[in-house]
């Protein structure tokens, strides 16, 4: 019999659909303005989409109770935190917009380390997924 971990389906449908919203999200903050303009571009390129795409992946991967989920979800919620973590600290420095992107951006870092951290719980790797 499987052990019963709380939250596993909530958060792998969450991952799945704030992904999918995350694409079109980090194209409008592209389009947003002038300020950071160059590093705007540069992080959703280099980290934003394709680490929405390796968030997709890996909660459907979830949601069809691989193991390998687990791992590619710790690989996706990494490459969020070291791309949006840093970001938002210079954007909320430079621009000072606690209650824009710079705030939204660190508010996703902190529920990214949350979800990291959750996900770190070896009774996901332990219980008996295909």
């Amino acid at each position: 019999m499987r052990e019963r971990l709380l939250g596993y389906w909530v958060l792998s449908w969450v991952g799945l659909i704030s992904n999918i919203i995350a694409l079109p999200i980090i194209a409008l903050i592209i389009s947003y303005g002038p300020p950071l303009k160059v590093a705007n571009i540069t992080l959703a390129i280099s980290i934003g989409w394709p680490a929405a795409i390796v968030g997709i992946v890996s909660s459907a991967a979830l949601l069809a109770e691989r193991k390998w989920g687990v791992t590619l979800t710790l690989v996706s919620l990494s490459m969020v935190i070291s791309g949006m973590g840093p970001y938002s600290v210079v954007r909320l420095i430079t621009l000072q917009d606690i209650f824009g992107i710079g705030g939204f951006t660190l508010f996703t870092t902190l529920l990214s380390t949350l979800a990291l951290l959750y996900w770190c719980n070896p009774k996901h790797r332990r219980s008996i997924r295909l």
